[in-house]
């Protein structure tokens, strides 16, 4: 057990822009510590070692159910602000097990295998559309880190298609506090109404599949909507955007993958644990007095696992600030840990590896229009991805 912790400073331009040092001198003197995390009132613990994240990601003591809450059931905004509380990251067993249970299946192997073919007819169509753009700078978040995710998420929600441009303007605004609400509101309302389509006349797509459940209630099948569109699109974004931004600023790992694009599936591993598309997990509290490491986190206090920082960590990772394409990163954390390992890892991977498989051979004189100094990231905690990137193609192959 350990004295009284402070809470550790934070400056709020030195988190966004260079949250990786913030989290490494907080790894090396308060591993687990108190911080008020920028735009919140409440004070939250840190877990910034990968060890103690293993653990705490593995920790029942640690829950997501606010009707948990230690003394007295709380609840979460979205609950009354459109109603879309009751998915997978804000449930616990048993309700989280069987969630997870009727959304898997859209999420296997093969399920994944058979998206392929749309997401690099997709990747196809937004390359050509990059070529007419010849030599001007584009911003390679809205020309294709973006459109990727949001049409595979729609393709496989079965959202028509004359909605798909709403949607994506509509989570794009997610960001901004002041309109979260309205976003949650209006998904919510949305896909009420979709659902209620789909069990008129169901297709294919997972959306009728959980209209089609007798087990769940529209504010499940609703939350669950809302959350594979909000958790499915911006970290994909960020993995896209992030990992295009590395390879540019590596360019001896970007001249092996044009080399040998057998290495792909290794490289977008090292990119998801390098380039982090997520700072930290959603929110946990403690239901008990929880000891992780040498650290005792009183009962009700509300907890992040600081993955970013775990998969910095150098007693998991040696050298971690090095790309390395060689490196074994088969523990890496960008996806989570136990029971809340991210549903969606095989799609973002699939998608990780079009994008980048195509782009790169596509456009070899690839470069930043920008120096890396000028590159601004988002001013959100939880997420973390780039404002633009704007970029020149060069030649074309």
């Amino acid at each position: 057990m350990t004295d009284a912790i402070l809470p550790a400073s934070l400056d709020e331009e030195s988190y966004f822009q260079d949250s990786t040092r913030f989290f490494a001198s907080l790894r090396e003197s308060q591993p687990i510590a108190p911080v008020r995390l920028p735009g919140q009132t409440r004070i939250a613990w840190l877990i910034t070692r990968y060890a103690d994240a293993r653990l705490a990601f593995a920790d029942p003591r640690l829950a997501n159910d606010l009707h948990r809450w230690p003394g007295s059931a709380r609840s979460r905004p979205s609950e009354s602000a459109g109603g879309v509380h009751a998915h997978l990251l804000n449930t616990d067993p048993p309700d989280h097990t069987r969630l997870r249970r009727l959304v898997q299946k859209a999420f296997t192997p093969r399920s994944v295998a058979r998206l392929r073919q749309r997401a690099e007819q997709t990747v196809a169509v937004l390359l050509d559309d990059l070529a007419a753009a010849g030599d001007e700078v584009v911003d390679l978040l809205d020309a294709y880190a973006r459109p990727l995710p949001i049409t595979m998420l729609c393709d496989l929600l079965g959202i028509p298609e004359s909605d798909r441009r709403m949607i994506s303007a509509t989570v794009a605004d997610y960001d901004k506090p002041e309109r979260a609400a309205r976003v949650t509101q209006k998904l919510g309302a949305y896909f009420d109404e979709l659902i209620a389509v789909k069990r008129a006349k169901p297709g294919q797509d997972v959306l009728s599949g959980l209209a089609g459940e007798d087990g769940l209630t529209n504010v499940e099948a609703r939350s669950l909507a809302f959350q594979l569109v909000m958790a499915g699109f911006d970290t994909t974004v960020n993995l896209i955007g992030n990992g295009i931004l590395a390879l540019l600023t590596h360019p001896t790992e970007l001249a092996r993958l044009r080399a040998d694009p057998s290495v792909l599936p290794a490289a977008v591993e090292e990119l998801l644990r390098f380039t982090n598309p997520v700072r930290h997990s959603t929110d946990r509290f403690t239901t008990q007095e929880t000891t992780i490491g040498d650290v005792v986190i009183p009962q009700g206090e509300w907890v992040f696992i600081v993955t970013s920082s775990a998969n910095y960590d150098p007693a998991q990772f040696p050298d971690p600030e090095r790309l390395d394409f060689d490196r074994n990163t088969s523990a890496h954390l960008a996806f989570g840990h136990g029971i809340h390992y991210c549903l969606g890892a095989s799609l973002a991977r699939m998608e990780a590896e079009v994008a980048f498989g195509a782009l790169i051979p596509r456009f070899p004189g690839l470069s930043l229009a920008v120096s890396p100094e000028q590159l601004r990231w988002r001013a959100v905690s939880l997420m973390h991805g780039l404002e633009s990137l704007p970029v020149r193609l060069g030649a074309r192959s």
